[in-house]
């Protein structure tokens, strides 16, 4: 797997920061439409070769690493007029050449590989945190989050320096590569700002909740979100916290962190979720969802010592991920999904590698290898692996972030690995945030800075909270090898039913146990026992004029504390759920899918719905079918080339006419689909919002095909895939289907087929246009309603309400095989005399669309496609 997104990013992107997987070619920043922040990790210095570097050795591909180590330092240009966001320039480039350098001394002491190295990368490493500094230059010593590499911060030409706010996790995810430089070096400055910036935070810590907020003014030091959680924007600032100690040998950054732990699992954690509140009242959750960057907190809890928590989170994740293939970028706490996308992040993995060197569990083996399949099934693209644009749907995003090489393929492989695929002892480095390993040896090298006792200020914390040691895994689970077990099987079905509620310490001191608050989702407003819940919390109910109710909340008027809590989280749940069902009366986007060769289900398009035509989300077979351009090319008149569109699924550009006016002219040509293509050039679905073609006024029950939407970028896919390969045969759906499932459908059919014809006694003669369709895919002349009766049998949505159609979306399974597809309707006998005994059916001997003098018969293709879906399987040599 390694080798094929690596391979694919030095052939078809190298010397650009990133590999656009879907395009096969390289992401230059400034060349391809802006992703506004995301970009910012963007420095054109190869991003990806330099953060790939020891993940390399990791591998065991020590040569290979030789190679990359010489391109950087011959290719690799620090000095560019770009502005880079300092965190992620810091983890991911800074790191990768310090990672790289540790391991680049480490080979050569070995004598083998390296000994014409002398310190190159760690040169450019100190040119590169020479760059940096720049944006330390505040009164406050936090960092600007952004600076030009070429001129700084406040030079007239950087473009950059107005910035007032900064994320916690990005001023306070320094220490260990700036500690690192200055050990590494024995310049001394640049431990110094880090340590500057992580004390200021530290001082600005909320002071009776003992917790930080998620963004802060750099110049006052005024928080400016005053949530606080585990997750997107504080992260890595609590994982630098202990890892400084770990590394460094500092106590006051043990101290600090114990100090921010305890407060964390008192306020934030509710087992088995993390759950953002507010730093002033940490009893009141923020919101009511969770992201998917703090996964990586059940590994920091294995380092810290708490194995239970650790494993009960982990395992809710991981039931998130069985629901949905991979962990959306956020969820809701009755793990709905918020947001879609998932840009293939590695913490999950990081901490399914970290509980399994705790426990031993072979469990965690097991959860590795579903992380695996699932990438190789749902992610894995001719030229990479492509990040999920909505997880729902299964489509694709053209991204493969350089942290996908740095994190998850070392994560996974050392999860594997035994002590004797290793060619050092991985226990000799602390991984960076980013997985760069940095080695343990550096505590006791060039230590500069004077350590104060600050111990003092944490007198008020209970004294077993200060382990000075990290826990010894071989003693946390005594005799007890089904320990992890017990843990999370209370857990095993936490995802498909509704969240359990934590016992509060009232009701824990009252021994009442749990008891469930009212849902905003519950809620109805007929119901006498809800309106007196609602007057207990201090929700007060006005029935307005029109018809609708509107709620009050006045916390002084509940009958506890407890309840008015109870009160204000239905009230924003009440907002929430108000928003989202507002959303959720548009449509969801649809899936278009290449299933022809060479692409075989790998290239997922995002499609915008149409809010007319057939409703693919009722119809999960969905239509397939090959594409075929129309003329006129715009489809608002009648079609001219009706006999090249009969039968297929029509491509037509937008514009001139009402989208609802171009299905019709399509369908009455024989079309058995459309795919409506931007002609804004250069407008894509990574960029812009999510587009629905709306309908003419009119009625329009007639139009009964499926109409997709793609932007020009993903239309442009298809176009080019026709120009390579003339005959492309895709499947449009509300939800991309598993390859394994395209291969057992195009089997089905063929079986069928076969069926059909033994008991008719009828030759069936049809010509097949490409290899990847199979006999009996189109008829000679359409069956009358065979597309309804592929898929009349699918289950609709359930339209009772905005949460459960979500729901019934995210819960589809993608390996169940549906029927046929409705783009291969069944095959209509030609009515005839007499029929001879042996039946035969025509195909083609290549790829080109034309007939071919030879007769195969209907076991013997069979048998070749059986033959071509086993080498597909096998995969051994990544021919595709």
């Amino acid at each position: 797997m390694f080798d094929h997104a690596y391979s694919n990013y030095m052939e078809h992107a190298y010397p650009a920061d990133e590999l656009m997987p879907l395009t096969c070619r390289g992401r230059v920043r400034g060349q391809e439409p802006s992703r506004g922040d995301v970009d910012d990790a963007l420095g054109k210095f190869s991003l990806t070769l330099i953060d790939t570097l020891d993940t390399l050795v990791v591998l065991n591909k020590t040569k290979e690493f030789e190679e990359a180590v010489k391109k950087v330092i011959k290719d690799v240009n620090l000095d560019n007029d770009i502005v880079v966001s300092v965190f992620e320039t810091n983890i991911r480039v800074l790191g990768g050449l310090l990672g790289g350098h540790s391991v680049a001394i480490m080979l050569k002491e070995k004598g083998e590989y390296m000994q014409w190295y002398n310190g190159e990368l760690l040169h450019m490493a100190k040119e590169l945190g020479y760059k940096l500094l720049p944006a330390f230059n505040t009164t406050s010593g936090l960092p600007f989050p952004r600076v030009n590499l070429k001129f700084g911060v406040r030079h007239p030409e950087a473009r950059t320096g107005t910035e007032t706010d900064t994320c916690t996790a990005c001023a306070g995810t320094l220490i260990l590569e700036f500690a690192a430089l200055s050990r590494f070096t024995g310049t001394s400055i640049f431990e110094e700002y880090a340590r500057k910036a992580l004390d200021f935070i530290w001082e600005k810590r909320q002071r009776s909740s003992n917790l930080v907020g998620v963004t802060i003014n750099i110049h006052t030091g005024d928080w400016v979100r005053k949530d606080s959680g585990v997750g997107a924007g504080i992260d890595s600032y609590y994982e630098y916290l202990l890892k400084a100690y770990v590394l460094l040998g500092d106590d006051s950054f043990l101290e600090r962190f114990n100090t921010h732990y305890d407060a964390i699992m008192r306020y934030i954690s509710q087992p088995p979720l993390l759950l953002d509140v507010h730093i002033h009242k940490p009893m009141l959750n923020a919101r009511t969802w969770m992201d998917s960057l703090l996964a990586f907190f059940p590994g920091l809890q294995v380092l810290k010592g708490d194995i239970r928590p650790a494993i009960e989170t982990h395992e809710m994740l991981y039931q998130v991920i069985k629901k949905h293939n991979f962990l959306p970028e956020a969820f809701t706490t009755d793990f709905r999904v918020h947001w879609a996308q998932h840009p293939l992040r590695p913490e999950f993995a990081e901490s399914t590698y970290f509980l399994y060197k705790a426990t031993g569990d072979p469990y965690y083996l097991e959860v590795g290898k579903t992380l695996i399949e699932n990438l190789n099934k749902y992610a894995r693209v001719p030229c990479g692996f492509a990040a999920m644009k909505d997880v729902r749907t299964g489509s694709h995003e053209d991204r493969m972030d350089s942290f996908f090489l740095a994190e998850m393929f070392k994560y996974l492989y050392l999860l594997f690995a035994d002590k004797e695929d290793m060619i050092f002892d991985i226990e000799d480095y602390i991984f960076t945030t980013e997985a760069h390993l940095l080695p343990l040896w550096l505590s006791t090298t060039n230590q500069t800075i004077s350590k104060k006792n600050t111990s003092t200020e944490y007198t008020e914390l209970d004294d077993s909270n200060f382990d000075w040691t990290c826990p010894n895994t071989q003693i946390l689970f005594p005799n007890d090898p089904l320990f992890a077990q017990s843990i999370r099987e209370p857990l095993k079905n936490v995802v498909d039913k509704s969240c359990p509620r934590g016992i509060s310490r009232a009701e824990e001191s009252l021994g009442s146990g749990p008891k469930p608050p009212l849902r905003a989702r519950d809620f109805m407003a007929s119901n006498p026992e809800h309106l007196e819940i609602l007057k207990k919390m201090g929700v007060s109910l006005i029935h307005l004029k029109d018809g609708r109710v509107q709620l009050v909340q006045h916390a002084v008027q509940a009958a506890s504390s407890l309840d008015a809590e109870d009160g204000l989280r239905f009230m924003q749940e009440m907002i929430e759920l108000s928003s989202q069902q507002q959303k959720e009366q548009q449509l969801p986007p649809r899936a278009v899918q290449i299933v022809s060769h060479p692409f075989f289900g790998r290239v997922v398009l995002t499609a915008g719905p149409a809010q007319f035509g057939m409703d693919l989300s009722k119809h999960k077979a969905g239509t397939r079918g090959f594409v075929a351009t129309i003329k006129p090319y715009n489809g608002c008149s009648e079609i001219t080339n009706p006999e090249a569109v009969k039968e297929k699924i029509a491509l037509m550009q937008r514009g001139q006419c009402m989208f609802a006016e171009k299905a019709r002219n399509i369908q009455k040509a024989g079309a058995i689909g459309g795919i409506v293509i931007d002609d804004n050039e250069g407008s894509s679905s990574d960029t812009a919002p999510l587009f629905q073609m709306a309908g003419d006024g009119k009625n329009t029950d007639d139009i009964t095909i499926p109409m997709l939407f793609l932007f020009n970028k993903e239309g442009n896919i298809i176009l080019d895939a026709i120009r390579e390969y003339e005959a492309v045969e895709v499947l449009l759906s509300d939800k991309a289907k598993d390859r394994a499932t395209i291969f057992k459908d195009l089997e089905m059919e063929n079986m069928d087929q076969k069926s059909s014809e033994n008991d008719s006694h009828k030759p069936i003669y049809e010509e097949a246009p490409s290899e990847s369709q199979d006999a009996g895919a189109v008829s000679e002349e359409p069956k009358g309603g065979g597309e309804s009766s592929a898929v009349g049998d699918a289950d609709p949505l359930s339209p009772s309400s905005a949460d459960s159609a979500s729901v019934s979306v995210a819960d589809q399974d993608p390996h169940t095989p549906g029927p046929a597809g409705a783009g291969a309707p069944e095959t209509a006998c030609t009515p005839g005399d007499s029929q001879p005994q042996e039946q035969n059916t025509q195909t083609e001997a290549n790829s080109k669309a034309h007939w071919d003098s030879e007769v195969q018969p209907m076991e013997s293709i069979l048998a070749d496609w059986n033959e071509d879906i086993e080498a597909f399987e096998m995969m051994e040599k990544d021919e595709l």
